[in-house]
């Protein structure tokens, strides 16, 4: 069972054949391949963006790393350094010239606070003259850093810490407007009930002052509040996106998360705004702080699409408190993209559509002369005998084949023509000689008769003879030609198969009628094997075999079998002789009727002879006195399709085994009736078995 059928407009027609074969892997394959490589182009443009923002965040990473380093040291070089312990030992508590060395010093390290304290957590002095902050002991969160030291890999860094809006008042009160963010909606955020941000995210260090000794006389403590610190992040933005480093006017922003809160980004809002208190969508918020993935991939960034990439930020005991963000626009890439996808597509439809002119071009060499023969072949069946292939441009097996295809049947048309007209002299030839022997007695009328016939088959041997020569070489080379073609395309001469099979059987059908020929011209080669035949049931398997006729008809079949004798003949010869007549029947009716086979004995006293016969008889028009005349003429036929050999050819069979076959009108209602005598014997062609040249119309072959 097949799975897929192929379809009729592609079954019947080489030119589709040709013409789907040529573009079906333009408009199929190309197609597909754009499709992948603009698949493979989005995928790899994509991962080449990505690449490029892994990098730039770990150039933030590494100045964000930096500066805690530099917080830590610089920290720990003031809290060693000779001048802060000078300037402790010469003062007394909160003096002056203590505060001037602190200030210089934060002024120096470019810090926010820098605070002393006395071993006992008491302040000592602050860089700025603030009495609020001198007036708290050490905050807890300070002396928790202290109470866990450092890692050995970065025992000078500062740590980062989140610390509470009561913590920075103790540290910095005036830092504590930078504290206060009002949080603004944000689309696709998670959900909360807070409204402002007042936490900080500090870098802060802590380290000992010790005297001579190695004692402990004071501790120092620094930091660097992040929270809206827009110098600390455009410093991070210029070096990781300096000027004209990214392509096609795209920008490159950096940011700092409190948990999920923008506290200090060069992102805008609108215009000169920058986007301090907005919030980072929820997706992006459960993949970094949740889960501490780092995310590599486009995000929606405020108001616009960005390739972002996000890390989460630890404190000093490795809890996720931020983020760091970097990233750039992603429209300016994307237009370019598009731009060079649809490059990409225009060239790919350019070299598609030219392709498909080529193939087009090639298939019509291919397909143009199998249509050409195939229409010449059609015309020559339907009688235009001037039909001609003609001319072709191409040089290969096709155009040698139609070549080979116009001799032959120029071949034919000449031999056609002289076969008539020596038809036509030798109906001159007997016409004359009846002439002379009118007077004669019958004996003489008979010989006459086969004298002539003899001649007949003698000029029909000698033409059979020419033509078999003639037509058979051209068939060969034909044939040839198709069994050439059929191995040198192999597999590819499948889609052309149909038109193949097609000129096989006009050459097959060519040799049919040389066959026909021969078959009468020279009956002694020809002769079957004789056997002792029923007649009434030779018949019947003759109207089985024409079963599948009278189905697409409405003709009642009437039989009157009485013949009891048995007749001697070849069966396959037989049978083509009742075939014949009955496909004539049928023929005659193609609007229904009645046919009446009767069979039966006859004995012949004077010669000592019998056997039995079938009369076929029909309702059809009947025969016209003209058609009555030619009717056992070779090539006389009233049929489009017919060669005029089936009448001719079936007289002889029967005339060889010493029977006749006689053509008439019938009697008592239209139609016409066949009579066929044949002998329990076969005998010898006899003069007084010469039949009488009746015939009929309706298609007799």
């Amino acid at each position: 069972m097949t799975l897929w059928r192929t379809p009729h407009w592609l079954a019947s027609s080489v030119r589709n054949k040709l013409l789907a074969m040529a573009l079906l892997p333009l408009l199929v394959a190309l197609p597909l391949l754009v499709l992948l490589l603009v698949l493979w182009g989005n995928s790899a443009y994509d991962r080449l963006l990505t690449t490029k923002v892994r990098s730039d965040l770990a150039v933030a990473r590494g100045y964000f790393d930096r500066v805690l380093v530099e917080v830590g040291s610089g920290t720990q070089g003031v809290a060693g350094s000779l001048a802060l312990y000078t300037a402790l030992q010469a003062s007394s508590p909160r003096a002056i010239g203590l505060q001037q060395q602190l200030a210089a010093s934060r002024e120096q390290l470019g810090l926010d606070f820098l605070l002393l304290y006395a071993p006992d957590g008491q302040a000592i002095a602050s860089a700025d003259l603030s009495e609020q902050a001198l007036a708290h002991p050490m905050p807890e969160a300070l002396a928790a850093l202290l109470a866990h030291p450092a890692k050995p890999s970065a025992t000078n860094a500062a740590r980062l810490m989140l610390l509470d809006h009561g913590t920075v008042a103790q540290l910095a009160p005036d830092l504590l407007p930078r504290l206060q963010i009002p949080l603004v909606f944000t689309r696709n955020a998670a959900p909360t009930t807070r409204d402002v941000e007042d936490r900080a995210m500090v870098m802060l260090s802590a380290f000992p002052v010790v005297d001579r000794a190695g004692q402990t006389i004071a501790l120092l403590a620094g930091g660097l509040l992040l929270n809206q610190n827009l110098g600390f992040i455009d410093h991070i933005n210029r070096i990781v996106y300096p000027d004209g480093s990214l392509p096609f006017d795209s920008q490159g922003t950096a940011t700092l998360f409190l948990d999920d809160v923008r506290i200090t980004t060069n992102v805008r809002l609108f215009q000169e705004q920058r986007a301090i208190g907005t919030r980072v969508s929820q997706t992006v918020r459960d993949t970094v702080l949740g889960a501490g993935n780092t995310w590599l991939d486009r995000a929606f960034v405020v108001n616009d699409w960005y390739v972002s990439a996000y890390e989460p930020l630890l404190d000093a005991r490795d809890r996720r408190i931020g983020m760091l963000y970097v990233g750039y626009l992603e429209a300016p890439f994307r237009m370019v993209r598009h731009a060079m996808l649809g490059a990409m597509v225009l060239i790919f439809l350019f070299v598609m559509a030219l392709s498909a002119w080529f193939s087009v071009r090639w298939a019509r060499s291919i397909f143009q002369p199998v249509e050409r023969m195939n229409h010449t072949m059609q015309r020559v069946e339907e009688g235009h005998s001037a039909a001609r292939v003609g001319a072709l441009a191409a040089r290969d097996e096709l155009g040698a084949l139609a070549s080979h295809l116009d001799h032959l049947l120029n071949v034919i048309d000449e031999k056609t023509l002289a076969l008539r007209r020596w038809g036509e002299e030798l109906d001159l030839k007997v016409a004359d000689r009846t002439r002379e022997l009118e007077a004669s007695n019958t004996s003489l009328k008979l010989a006459q008769q086969q004298l002539v016939k003899s001649e007949k088959l003698a000029a029909i041997g000698q033409l059979t003879a020419s033509i078999a020569h003639e037509i058979n070489n051209p068939i060969a080379v034909m044939q040839g030609n198709l069994d050439l073609m059929r191995e040198t395309l192999g597999p590819h001469a499948a889609p052309v198969q149909g038109e193949l099979r097609l000129l096989d059987e006009q050459v097959e059908r060519m040799r049919l009628i040389v066959t026909q020929l021969l078959q009468y011209a020279r009956p002694t080669e020809y002769a079957g094997y004789v056997e002792t035949l029923d007649l009434n049931r030779t018949v019947d398997d003759c109207l089985v075999l024409v079963s599948h006729l009278l189905a697409q008809t409405r003709i009642e079949v009437q039989r009157d079998f009485r013949a009891i004798r048995r007749v001697g003949f070849n069966r396959q010869e037989l049978q083509q002789v009742i075939i014949n007549l009955l496909i004539n029947a049928i023929q005659a009716m193609p609007d229904g009727g009645t046919l009446r086979l009767q069979t039966e004995d006859w004995q012949d006293i004077v010669h000592s002879s019998g056997g039995a016969s079938l009369s076929v008889e029909d309702t059809g028009p009947g025969l016209s006195p003209d058609i009555q005349e030619r009717l056992f003429r070779p090539f006389f036929t009233t049929k489009n399709d017919g060669n005029g050999l089936g009448l001719w050819i079936s007289v002889g069979l029967v005339e060889r085994y010493g029977g006749s076959i006689s053509a008439s009108n019938r009697s008592d209602r239209r139609g016409a009736r066949f009579h066929v005598q044949l002998h329990s014997e076969p005998q010898a062609p006899d003069s007084a078995t010469a039949r009488t040249n009746d015939g009929r119309p309706g298609g007799m072959d």
